[in-house]
């Protein structure tokens, strides 16, 4: 998603994450006209490190404004905005405070976040019960770009592909959709984790990783000038499932024997091999799978483990002022990627039962007893910075703080430090030289 003025860029499908400040323009707003296209990315406040995962949001301090719905809903539009009740300015969450927070005058709202547990959903009726709803809805909401007048300023803002949540490119005002989370034809998300590490904090461990990567090139470390930095919540399902496998392979016993004579007399060891079959059963809990595109798959995976278990249910507070995507891939499609972290498990179970030494297996068919999901959004940080045409994400869990990326290598650093040790290795072979003689 192009970023706007203060703001960095998300992918919003699939295809690589795009630099800031590119993408298609907007139609006149009412600061003036070529405003960039989906315009997001937090202005957070900044403060010290961010807590650790509490099991629920803390009780908002002494003073601070009763539980309440803070938004503001256009019916119009379809959007809610987060207008504050003493200034006006716009409310945004705060990871600090685990509250709305005014950004000019510093009011507090507490979130008023739903009671009860989330509950998992049954795969197969899930999705039988979406596809009974009209694609042509679903091509209406996401396949075309939507376009929404901001009720703070007038400006219009325009929400491409699936993001959810934004900001006006004209005052800043945080915009979310309401017919994305309320319609027949999406799954509706069913839990959020808060986010946790806040900007100052996430800004230190970018800081903290660019700086480590010696190799990289320079203009690679100038991602403040350079990169697209931003909040955001992304869509993960998280699967339960139990699972019956049946098997056949071969069951390895090592024994050893004494081989050659003399000197060349040595210990072999040698297997006997037995055929073996069998079944076996496996249940699995909360295993998380990425349902957004255009991200950087392999590093999204290394930011897990993700508390899952101090999921709290949905509320569209948690994402105010952090952008936000639906899902690109269903809760069908992305199971693939569950499956493929199921397989191994099943693996190792079947050699367990196999026993012995050694274990092969010939054959096994894994049959899903039961499968169920929940629809999580889970917080992370995104730099995007593009070199020589290129991008490169590096991404930052926004619960643990873990920080994995890539980066582009400076062919001048490396050739600079091969020739640095090379004139090093030759400069002690002449000192060994000169101290023979």
């Amino acid at each position: 998603m192009p970023s706007g003025p203060g703001g960095p860029a998300i992918p919003s499908g699939p295809g690589p994450a795009m630099p800031a400040g590119t993408g298609p323009s907007m139609p006149t707003g009412p600061s003036g006209p070529g405003m960039p296209a989906n315009t997001s990315g937090p202005a957070m406040p900044s403060g010290p490190s961010g807590p650790a995962m509490p099991p629920a949001p803390p009780p908002p301090p002494p003073g601070t404004t009763p539980p309440r719905d803070p938004a503001s809903y256009h019916q119009s539009e379809q959007t809610r905005t987060y207008p504050c009740p003493s200034c006006g300015d716009q409310l945004a969450f705060d990871p600090r405070t685990q509250s709305l927070t005014c950004r000019s005058c510093g009011r507090t709202v507490a979130i008023t976040a739903p009671e009860g547990q989330i509950e998992a959903h049954e795969l197969g009726a899930a999705m039988a019960r979406i596809r009974q709803s009209a694609d042509q809805q679903m091509a209406t909401l996401l396949g075309t770009a939507k376009e929404v007048v901001c009720q703070n300023c007038g400006g219009r803002t325009r929400f491409e592909g699936t993001v959810t949540a934004t900001r006006c490119p004209y005052c800043a005002s945080v915009i979310a959709r309401n017919d994305i989370q309320d319609a027949p034809a999406r799954l509706p998300a069913d839990g959020v984790i808060p986010m946790q590490v806040d900007e100052k904090t996430a800004r230190t461990m970018i800081d903290k990783w660019i700086n480590s990567r010696w190799f990289a090139p320079t203009e690679f470390k100038k991602y403040r000038e350079v990169g697209a930095f931003t909040s955001l919540y992304a869509s993960y399902f998280v699967y339960d499932a139990e699972s019956t496998t049946e098997y056949r392979g071969q069951r390895g016993i090592e024994y050893t024997v004494s081989v050659g004579s003399g000197d060349n007399e040595h210990l072999e060891t040698r297997v006997n091999w037995y055929p073996v079959s069998g079944v076996v059963q496996n249940t699995f809990d909360d295993v998380p799978a990425l349902a957004n595109t255009g991200f950087d798959t392999q590093r999204v995976r290394e930011l897990e483990p993700w508390p899952t278990e101090h999921a709290l249910p949905y509320t569209p507070e948690y994402m105010a002022g952090h952008a936000t995507r639906t899902y690109d891939l269903d809760a069908e499609q992305a199971f693939g990627e569950a499956r493929s972290q199921m397989e191994p498990v099943v693996d190792n179970t079947i050699r367990a039962d196999i026993g012995g030494d050694r274990q092969q297996i010939n054959w096994r068919d894994i049959r899903f007893d039961t499968i169920a999901f929940k629809y999580l959004l889970l917080p992370m940080w995104l730099l995007t910075v593009v070199y020589e045409g290129r991008p490169f994400q590096v991404f930052i869990n926004g619960v643990t703080g873990e920080v994995q990326g890539q980066r582009p290598w400076s062919k001048v650093k490396i050739i600079a430090a091969s020739v640095a040790i090379t004139v090093l290795i030759l400069a002690i072979v002449i000192l060994i030289q000169v101290a023979r003689k």
